[in-house]
């Protein structure tokens, strides 16, 4: 069972894709080396989905009050946001919020807010929820599970155009060429230092999804030749790359040598001092990693192990 618990749609400040959660997280880990890549790119993440439970209990370990709802899985989600997840509930999020509540043997309840500033003050901390699905390992504002998959930016092209076997921005043929690019995004920083920005064209990389959706206009505009290639956080090119036309080649950026990573781990996200929930759903994680993944690639998410190598089939 289903239940769905609306809050109202305040007109986002400034809506953000799921690209953000990539680069907001880079932004906090450069210097170790997206926000949750709603934005929609994704990004980077990227900010998504938890579980819930009710009942106040007192954490043993932290000495903290333990919100989690427990006879409902309360997860934190945007209504219009795939491939990640929507009010139908058609994302990858949303099959993924199915299966952590059915190995917890609750029902599902989610709280949709679109996923702009003020996405988690408004879900997760106001208590609303328990679980966003999808949030860039490393981002401080939420406790993080451990990652449940890692991909990374990726380049989109037409075959047969000039551009076959390209696998980095520093690939000499792309100097002439004219690439779409999300604003402020960390592929954004890697082509300023390699001069590949006087024939960019910029994506916005904060749109309100219900409206607009940049990565499908930049697959578009790849596909008719307005431009001849273009980056995207990778769950959003490879899923839009498969999608409404010819087919595109989508090879994944592994091979920068300047400028911020291209590859981020995604999490759950909790609120903090949540351990016991944390560790629960760590659990599910590790039990349910080769479901998990069977979701991910069926979306097309270009899924790389530890050793950046593809993943192209489920882990068991």
């Amino acid at each position: 069972m289903k239940r769905a618990a609306w809050v109202p749609r305040a007109r986002p400040e400034r809506p953000l894709r799921r690209d953000l959660l990539p680069a907001l997280a880079s932004e906090r880990s450069w210097a170790g080396a997206p926000r949750a890549a709603r934005i929609s790119c994704g990004l980077i993440a990227v900010a998504a989905f938890l579980w819930a439970a009710g009942s106040i209990a007192p954490a043993a370990e932290t000495g903290r009050a333990d919100l989690v709802n427990r006879e409902v899985l309360r997860v934190c989600s945007d209504p219009a946001n795939l491939p990640f997840s929507n009010e139908a509930q058609q994302g990858f999020e949303n099959r993924i919020a199915e299966l952590v509540a059915g190995e917890l043997k609750l029902p599902l309840e989610y709280t949709w807010f679109p996923q702009a500033t003020g996405f988690v003050r408004q879900t997760l901390f106001a208590k609303r929820c328990d679980l966003i699905i999808g949030f860039a390992q490393g981002d401080e504002l939420v406790l993080n599970s451990n990652h449940y998959y890692r991909s990374s930016y990726v380049l989109i092209y037409r075959p047969g155009q000039g551009l076959d076997g390209a696998m980095t921005l520093a690939d000499p043929r792309l100097k002439t060429r004219h690439i779409g690019i999300v604003a402020g995004t960390p592929p954004a920083d890697v082509m300023a230092r390699l001069g590949l920005m006087q024939g960019a064209r910029p994506y916005p990389l904060m749109v309100d999804r219900r409206f607009e959706s940049p990565a499908e206009r930049m697959i578009a505009d790849i596909r008719s030749g307005e431009i001849d290639a273009g980056v995207l956080w990778g769950p959003i090119g490879g899923y839009f790359a498969r999608r409404g036309g010819e087919k595109l080649t989508v090879t994944p950026l592994l091979e920068e040598a300047t400028g911020p990573r291209m590859a981020y781990r995604i999490t759950f996200g909790v609120r903090n001092h949540e351990d016991d929930w944390k560790h629960k759903l760590n659990e599910i994680i590790a039990k349910r990693q080769g479901d998990i993944d069977a979701i991910l690639l069926d979306f097309g998410v270009p899924l790389l192990d530890e050793e950046t190598k593809p993943i192209t089939a489920p882990r068991r």
